[in-house]
């Protein structure tokens, strides 16, 4: 058991190293060349975000690993041996609600900070407009957890009799308790009588976590509905629109004039945004005009990116057309690949939660069958099932970005990604991670039972006094669903056509 134990704490410390050497490779590979050797803080702040985020996606396996340390103990206490999962929960949502409304706003609002103005001046500017939100929250969080911050359980009262030690015990149907009276001793037969509220005041740092799981769970719903369908059938309709055969040199030299003209259109248009910006024309008819020219600054990315790939240049275009190729051919198998995951999490939460009772225990019957196979295969199984919620949730944000208005576009490119928009998708990350778990601990509650999760995102969520409705009756379940089955036959309609090159850009007055 000991030696069970130690091991445990041993690889979660190599998880740990792994997981931040592994968040300073996305950060050096991703970031924008301007932000070369400068804004230290922001720097800090995504690695400290993404370690975050990535822990705690795997500390519900280890949670899983964690109760299964202690499951054959021969003797009492053996548990506290174990790692302090429920603290250690507690402890990283708490620093993620910190990290997500706080000082990630702080970092932004530095970051995008006037560069003319001094340090202290940023600083300052940044603080007055961080501390503001804080006492907002505080005030909100206060009020909510001093009226509403309960947790409301339903208990059936139950009794019985006593008697002396009897040589036979005679039960029946119709005599379940001790005594000749009448009694409530079963909680299958008991009457609707029988059932009462048990009312207890909940903690403060749990009652953050489920507010933090609220907020979350909306952007989970949305987010991760759309990107469940979108994230493998983008990668299917990226095979399937994409370039069959490398152009002729006279075709390129055609489209690459018409996208010259189309920067020009576009590095036009924002200069003259840029002057309204500083002239104080900040309008509805500005910001439209920005994310505007932010779709249209993606696209035309896009455009020059498949220019590229149609028409390699250089002494080893053969060699580049060869991975472009194999590139698009990896896409379409990871798609398919996707595309299956997709589905067994749609199946599985139709036939486990929506369905009362559930049809079949689906997956965690399947994680259960691959830990019987070897230890660790159904925990990895678990985890990877997790992290693709994470990314169904970050695809389905960039796909949303690029439709609706009033998301801002912050897309994450190979050497050429801003600090802001890595504040911006690490925030998303970090406030949809709380409900990935929380989705997950219900979804695969009997394969992830009697853990610390469980205990925080399951009795104690659901049964927190007036958002325990929006669980009990499968809203954010329903909706995950109905998104995923819209976007699904979007893609089915829509996403296989290549979209046609837009006419001249122009500014909506």
């Amino acid at each position: 058991m000991g030696d069970f134990n130690l091991a445990l704490v041993i690889v979660a410390i190599v998880v740990c190293v792994i997981v931040f050497i592994s968040s300073i490779y996305l950060l050096v590979n991703y970031q924008h060349p301007d932000d070369a050797n400068q804004a230290y803080f922001p720097k800090f702040v995504v690695v400290f975000g993404l370690s975050i985020a990535m822990i705690s996606i795997l500390m519900l396996p280890a949670d899983v690993a964690n109760r299964h340390a202690c499951r054959h103990a021969i003797y009492n206490g053996a548990c506290n041996l174990t790692l302090p999962m429920k603290d250690l929960w507690l402890a990283v949502y708490i620093v993620d609600a910190i990290l997500v409304f706080f000082v990630i706003p702080f970092a932004m609002f530095f970051y995008e900070g006037d560069q003319e103005k001094t340090m202290g001046k940023r600083i300052k500017s940044a603080l007055l407009w961080v501390v503001s939100t804080a006492v907002v929250c505080a005030l909100v969080l206060g009020i909510l957890y001093g009226v509403i911050g309960k947790v409301d359980f339903s208990v059936r009262h139950l009794a019985s009799g006593t008697t002396s030690f009897p040589t036979s015990w005679q039960f029946s149907n119709n005599q379940p308790c001790i005594g000749n009276t009448a009694r409530q001793c079963s909680a299958f037969t008991a009457s609707v009588a029988s059932e009462k509220t048990w009312t207890m005041r909940t903690t403060f740092p749990e009652y953050v976590v489920a507010l933090a799981t609220i907020v979350g769970s909306v952007l989970f719903t949305i987010f991760g509905g759309v990107g469940i369908a979108c994230l493998p059938l983008g990668l299917i309709t990226a095979f399937i629109r994409r370039p069959k055969a490398v152009i002729t040199r006279s075709q390129y030299i055609k489209e690459a004039t018409e996208l010259g003209k189309k920067a020009r259109e576009l590095k036009k248009a924002a200069d003259g945004l840029r002057q309204e910006e500083k002239g104080g024309a900040k309008g509805r008819a500005w910001r439209k005009n920005v994310k505007a020219v932010e779709k249209e600054l993606l696209q035309l990315e896009e455009d020059v990116n498949l220019l590229e790939e149609a028409y390699p240049q250089g002494e080893k275009a053969e060699t580049a057309w060869a991975f472009t190729v194999l590139g698009y051919l990896a896409k379409f198998i990871l798609g398919i690949i996707g595309l299956i995951v997709s589905i067994a999490w749609v199946a599985h939460i139709i036939i486990y939660l929506l369905v009362d009772p559930p049809l079949s225990p689906f997956l965690n019957e399947v994680f259960i069958k691959l830990d019987d196979v070897w230890g660790l295969l159904g925990t990895a199984a678990f985890a990877f099932f997790c992290f693709y919620l994470l990314l169904a949730v970050i695809a389905g944000a960039m796909m949303l970005g690029l439709k609706l208005v009033f998301i801002t576009i912050h897309p994450m490119k190979w050497g050429a990604t801003l600090m802001n928009s890595f504040l911006f998708n690490v925030g998303l990350i970090l406030l949809c991670s709380i409900s990935v778990i929380q989705f997950c601990a219900t979804a695969f509650g009997y394969y992830a039972q009697a853990t610390a999760a469980q205990e925080i995102f399951g009795h104690t969520l659901q049964s927190l006094r007036g958002i325990k409705y929006l669980y009990k009756y499968n809203v954010f379940q329903i909706g995950f669903v109905i998104l995923a089955g819209l976007t699904f036959l979007y893609y089915i309609a829509f996403g296989w056509r290549r979209k046609k090159p837009s006419a001249r850009f122009q500014l909506s007055s």
